[in-house]
């Protein structure tokens, strides 16, 4: 039997978003504006992201590899002004999922939802092993397989650590939305701060000036386009980190005030990451005792905190950078589960009745939090003996996150050149109209980032022995699979049962008629 919607009270207004879905409210609305951003820029995570992937941009473009931040930033401040506006206008959750089907069609939103469901999954372990960049920097004794001079000594022990993340991770969800917030909103404020202090720290250490960004390293010998190619490569590692933006609005059915919140959320989490990274990753280059040598290249910021602050301050830090992952990990676990939720939701996962259910005491879905944090845990396992194919696993997350963004902005800009998209009303957020100028910006700079993360590129894709052909094309294989595979299976399968459950349906009463009065 369907139930019938809620009485409208104080959630009145931000429940009314979802009746255009014919969704009832089900989740608990209690997260503030502070929450909806700590979820946003916990997703980017300034200190996860510059931290675990310095070593990889600096080691392919040199110290110029600066300049793939501000890029970055544009293309993606683009896709997130996009954003902001449909989180106006929808701030359901499943973001990106519901937002695609909602300006494309059933088909092109279950794409988006899957390859993003998929990667977030993969983004889950891949930030988690960020543990054993961090850990064992501070003390040996988190080195728990062996010394790390062993073959498989470091891949083994990331997927130990990374295991206690992700069960974390898990639990932390499985409580309700409550908890993750205040942890998360905790860590988000001790990593701004930490960022800020970092900055500052740096700042008074500097040895050379701003003009290093100029330097090349002689990373270009060997590219066929000279530094272009190198910097294309090294732009990854920007790329690799800002993204993620939209979990604020995919938290928006249990915001208050979301269609307000939801919007600013996602401006303020990516300004806030680009100013803080580009600051932390300029003045690192600034700052470190010397430019040549294999540490920067190998060991990244962990190195250069430490030879610039010293062991117990450098320490200090790290410990700030593992919490920043800690909720990283966290933010996009929930993420995940709220596209699970919207998903199953609509009766578009295997198993839906059982993905979309809601604790009544938690209110939460609790069963895509075991779900995904189990999956999670699965992926961890090819990094054992296999580190390359999981780089190649990670790399294509990314891609696919990149592809489901242009799922949505692709659709909303057919949707603007038919003059079907209408924005929020007054008082909301909207581009006005340089709208169809933003959105052509980000669906370009989607379309030409993600050919650039999928090129099959030997310095990506297979770095180090052993060869194969199948790791420098692993990508535009596995992609090709995940995407062919799941649209197979939804076009013949899953999409003749597609359609809202009963249980979440919104009933709309039937309107009534004036009683005609008696005659005379």
């Amino acid at each position: 039997m369907t139930k019938a919607a809620p009485p409208s009270g104080t959630h009145g207004h931000d429940d009314s978003e979802l009746a255009e879905f014919g969704y009832r409210p089900e989740l608990k609305r209690t997260l503030g504006n502070f929450h909806t951003f700590a979820a946003g820029i916990s997703y980017i995570s300034i200190l996860t992201g510059t931290f675990q992937l310095f070593y990889f941009g600096y080691g392919s473009g040199g110290p110029a590899y600066w300049w793939s931040w501000p890029m970055v930033f544009v293309g993606q401040f683009a896709v997130a002004l996009c954003f902001a506006e449909l989180a106006a206008r929808h701030p359901v959750a499943g973001s990106v999922y519901n937002w695609s089907k909602r300006l494309g069609n059933p088909h092109l939103g279950w794409l988006a939802g899957w390859m993003m469901l998929i990667a977030s999954i993969v983004s889950i372990a891949a930030v988690a092993l960020a543990y054993q960049l961090t850990l064992p920097q501070i003390s040996s004794a988190f080195q728990f397989v062996g010394d790390g001079t062993g073959t498989y000594d470091v891949a083994t022990n990331a997927v130990v650590l990374a295991a206690v993340l992700v069960l974390f991770t898990t639990l932390v969800n499985a409580f309700g939305v409550k908890l993750m917030a205040r942890i998360n909103t905790a860590g988000v404020f001790i990593e701004l701060v930490a960022s800020v202090v970092l900055i500052v720290m740096l700042a008074v250490h500097i040895t050379r000036g701003p003009q290093v960004v100029l330097e090349t390293n002689g990373t270009g010998t060997g590219h066929g386009a000279g530094y272009l190619g190198a910097f294309l490569v090294a732009s990854l590692a920007s790329a690799y980190v800002m993204y993620g933006f939209d979990t604020a609005a995919s938290l928006g059915e249990e915001s208050l005030n979301p269609s307000r919140n939801a919007p600013r959320a996602i401006l303020r989490a990516i300004i806030a990451s680009f100013v803080l990274g580009g600051l932390v990753l300029l003045l690192a280059l600034m700052s470190v005792s010397s430019l040549k040598g294999d540490k920067l290249s190998t060991d990244g910021l962990q190195y250069v905190v430490l030879d610039v602050l010293g062991p117990t301050a450098g320490k200090g830090m790290l410990w700030c950078v593992l919490i920043a992952v800690t909720v990283c990990a966290l933010a996009v676990h929930t993420a995940a589960i709220r596209l699970a939720f919207a998903m199953a939701r609509d009766n578009n996962l295997p198993a839906s009745s059982v993905l979309a259910r809601v604790s009544p005491r938690f209110r939460t879905p609790v069963v895509p939090a075991v779900v995904i944090g189990v999956l999670a845990l699965g992926i961890l396992v090819v990094n054992i003996r296999q580190p390359q194919i999981f780089t190649v696993v990670t790399s294509i997350g990314i891609i696919m996150i990149y592809l489901s963004y242009l799922g949505v902005t692709g659709p909303m800009l057919v949707a603007r050149l038919r003059g079907r998209w209408t924005p929020a009303g007054e008082g909301r957020f909207s581009l006005g109209r340089w709208g169809l100028a933003v959105n052509v910006v980000a669906v370009v700079w989607g379309a030409g980032m993600t050919l650039n993360l999928i090129w099959p590129r030997p310095a990506v894709y297979n770095a180090s022995a052993p060869y194969h052909w199948y790791l420098r094309w692993g990508a535009v294989l596995f992609v090709a699979v995940i995407a062919g595979g799941g649209f197979a299976y939804y076009w013949f399968v899953q999409r003749h049962r597609t359609g809202v459950l009963a249980e979440h349906r919104l009933e709309v009463p039937p309107e009534t008629s004036e009683p005609t009065p008696a005659s005379d």
